[in-house]
């Protein structure tokens, strides 16, 4: 049986738009709001380059990553073809006009996912890679 954390109004998330709840562990996550009032949640990172996702545009049930134009479903963090990958995904009801998220996924769903970090890079035989 889950217990449930209340995170906010689903007003208080834009139509079309995502807010973003911080955890003690891992990176964030994100919930979207589509222009149905439909709500999903997804860890706050694009399987491609790591990109924001709540800084995405929403459309339907998908968000646009903000990097490169990724488009990933809502419902299930996959990324729609020709891309291949997913982020991981959050349980979330609503009741009574609230969002709600399972508590015990805020604290260890996904937490060993970082952030890539992007940075200066050195040429060493015609690659790049990151230097330390």
């Amino acid at each position: 049986m889950s217990n449930w954390k209340a995170i906010c109004s689903v007003d208080q998330i834009p139509p079309l738009g995502a807010r973003r709840v911080a955890r003690e562990h891992g990176l964030d996550v994100a919930i979207f709001r589509t222009s149905q009032d439909e709500i999903f949640a997804l860890l706050d990172r694009c399987p491609h380059r790591g990109g924001v996702l709540s800084q995405g545009i929403v459309f339907g049930q998908h968000v646009a990553c903000p990097m490169h134009n990724w488009t990933i479903g809502l419902a299930d963090g996959q990324a729609r073809a020709p891309d291949e990958g997913c982020t991981p995904r959050f349980d979330v009801k609503v009741e009574r006009g609230m969002v709600f998220l399972d508590a015990a996924q805020l604290e260890g769903h996904a937490v060993d996912l970082v952030r890539p970090v992007a940075g200066p890079c050195s040429r060493n035989a015609g690659s790049c890679t990151e230097s330390s």
